[in-house]
C-alpha cells in the first residue's frame, strides 16, 4: 500500500525546495478570486545594472561643452541622442526607452547616490541594497518591505547558478529564485511507474474537489499538497498559453521579464520582481559594450511594459533601475570610465512623473573627478515605499527622508 510515509519520501511538488510549495499554497488560495479587493495591487520590479553603469553616457548633457571635453572618445553624437529636453537625452541605444517616454511612462532621476560615497562594487551594492550606510548590513530594502505586505509573494528572477541578493534578505518568507516557468512543474520521484502513477493518481484525487474518497493520506495531501498542485498546473498552463502583446527581444534579461509579466498576468497574487543584468563595469573600450548593454536594457523594458499596459496593466506596474554607483566623468586612458558616484535613476509606469526629477550634476563642480548627488538614493526608496506599496518608509529604512517627487498627483 502506498503511505504517506512513502509520499513523503518519494514525490517532491517542484524542483524548488521546501519553500516553493508554502508559496503555491497560497498563490492558489489568492487565485481563487483575483478581482478581489487588494488582489490585483501595485507591482514592483527592480532591475539591477551591476557593475556601476555610466550615468553620463547614460543620460546625456548634450549641449555642455563640457561633456565633449570630458569625452573626446566617448562622447555620442548630438544629432543620434534621443531628446528628453532641449540640453539633455538619452543615449541613441535607448530607442525603446524613447517610445515610453513618448508614452508619458518614462521619469529620470538625475544625480542619485549617497554621501560619503564608495567605489567599492560590494560595499556601495550593498548599501544599495540594504538602503543604510551601516557598518554592518544584514537586511534588504525588498525583504524588510515585505513584512509589511503579508499577502503578496515576490520572486527573484535569476540567472543560472546567482545567489539571491542582500535586497531580499529579512523577508518573513524564502523569495524563491527562479529561472523560468519549468522550475514550478511537478516532478514525481518514485522509483518505478506503478508508483509514479499512484502518486500522480493521490495528487489529482485530491486537487479534484468532487472526489468522495477519504482516507489519512487523502487528507494529508489535500492539507499539503492540493494548493500546491493546482497552481504548478496553473503556472504550466500560463507558460503554455502566454502570447505577448508585444514582441521580446531575445535577451536574457528580456526573457526574465518576460517570465514576470506571465506571472503578473496570471492573477498570482506577486507584486515584488528582482532581477539584475551584468556587465557594466566598463574600464576599457567602453563603447560598443555600454551600448549593448543600454540597448538590452531599453528594449526589455519597454517590452514587458508597453506588453502588460496592452493587457490592462499600465498603472499596476513600476519598473526601478539602479546601478551601485556611476563612472568618472572624464574618461580614462584605455578609452573607458573608472568608478564614480552620482548616476540617474529610471522608473517606468503609468503613474510615473514624466520626464526628468532634478538637474544634471555639474560637469565642473566634480568631487575628485566624480559627479556630485543630490538627491539621496533612499528619497527615491521612500517615494515607492510610501505612495507605491503603501508600506511606511520609515520603518524599512530606519529614518525618514523626503520623498522624492517621481510619481503624478492622484
Amino acid at each position: 500500500m502506498f503511505t504517506r510515509r512513502d509520499f513523503l519520501k518519494r514525490s517532491s511538488l517542484v524542483a524548488l525546495g521546501s519553500s516553493m510549495p508554502a508559496f503555491l499554497g497560497r498563490t492558489a488560495a489568492w487565485a481563487q478570486n483575483s478581482e478581489r479587493p487588494g488582489a490585483r495591487d501595485t507591482i514592483l520590479v527592480v532591475v539591477q545594472l551591476t557593475g556601476g553603469n555610466d550615468g553620463l553616457n547614460t543620460v546625456i548633457p548634450f549641449t555642455d561643452d563640457n561633456y565633449a571635453r570630458l569625452r573626446p572618445t566617448l562622447r555620442q553624437p548630438r544629432e543620434q541622442i534621443h531628446r528628453i529636453t532641449d540640453a539633455i537625452g538619452l543615449h541613441p541605444a535607448m530607442n525603446g526607452l524613447k517610445q515610453v517616454l513618448d508614452d508619458n511612462s518614462l521619469c529620470v532621476v538625475q544625480g542619485v547616490g549617497y554621501p560619503n560615497p564608495s567605489q567599492s562594487h560590494f560595499r556601495s551594492m550593498d548599501i544599495w541594497q540594504a538602503a543604510s550606510t551601516s557598518r554592518e548590513l544584514n537586511e534588504g530594502w525588498v525583504g524588510k518591505a515585505l513584512r509589511h505586505v503579508p499577502a503578496a509573494s515576490s520572486f527573484h528572477l535569476a540567472n543560472q547558478n546567482e545567489a539571491a541578493p542582500l535586497a531580499l534578505t529579512g523577508s518573513p518568507v524564502r523569495v524563491p529564485s527562479i529561472t523560468s516557468l519549468q522550475d514550478f512543474q511537478l516532478r514525481l520521484e518514485a522509483s518505478g511507474s506503478a508508483d509514479r502513477r499512484a502518486q500522480q493518481g493521490i495528487i489529482e484525487s485530491a486537487a479534484n474537489p468532487t472526489s468522495n474518497q477519504s482516507s489519512s493520506l487523502l487528507d494529508f495531501v489535500q492539507r499539503t499538497a492540493v494548493n500546491t498542485y493546482a497552481s504548478s498546473r496553473r503556472l504550466q498552463e500560463i507558460g503554455r498559453t502566454y502570447e505577448p502583446r508585444v514582441p521580446y527581444p531575445a535577451s536574457g534579461l528580456a526573457n526574465h521579464l518576460r517570465l514576470a509579466a506571465q506571472l503578473i498576468d496570471g492573477g498570482l497574487g506577486a507584486r515584488l520582481f528582482y532581477v539584475s543584468i551584468d556587465g557594466f563595469d566598463t574600464h576599457a573600450g567602453q563603447a560598443g559594450t555600454h551600448t549593448n548593454l543600454l540597448r538590452e536594457v531599453s528594449d526589455a523594458i519597454s517590452a514587458f511594459y508597453r506588453d502588460l499596459a496592452a493587457r490592462g496593466h499600465r498603472d499596476r506596474i513600476l519598473i526601478m533601475t539602479f546601478s551601485e554607483f556611476g563612472r568618472r566623468a572624464r574618461e580614462n586612458g584605455s578609452r573607458g570610465t573608472d568608478h564614480g558616484s552620482a548616476a540617474p535613476m529610471f522608473l517606468v509606469g503609468g503613474r510615473v512623473r514624466t520626464g526628468l526629477v532634478g538637474a544634471h550634476p555639474s560637469l565642473t563642480e566634480l568631487e575628485d573627478g566624480n559627479l556630485r548627488h543630490h538627491t539621496d538614493f533612499r528619497q527615491v526608496y521612500a517615494a515607492i515605499l510610501d505612495r507605491w506599496l503603501g508600506v511606511p518608509s520609515r520603518q524599512v529604512l530606519g529614518q525618514a527622508f523626503e520623498p522624492a517627487d517621481v510619481f503624478r498627483q492622484a
